[in-house]
């Protein structure tokens, strides 16, 4: 429908800022994570995935 005909509710800039507060934390987790994924070594296993291996028939 036309969202000129609905005026803006009260809570609305509210819920906004709190939307916009939670994505930057979101945000700055997700960096923080990168930061600690690339500061570790890299994986060096060589059996790969546990369940790629075999195929079991029932």
């Amino acid at each position: 429908m036309n969202d000129k005909s609905n005026p803006p509710k009260k809570g609305d800039s509210e819920r906004k800022d709190r939307l916009a507060e939670a994505l930057r934390a979101n945000l700055q987790k997700r960096k923080a994570q990168t930061r600690s994924r690339r500061a570790g070594d890299a994986d060096h296993r060589s059996e790969g995935l546990p369940a790629a291996g075999k195929m079991h028939k029932d």
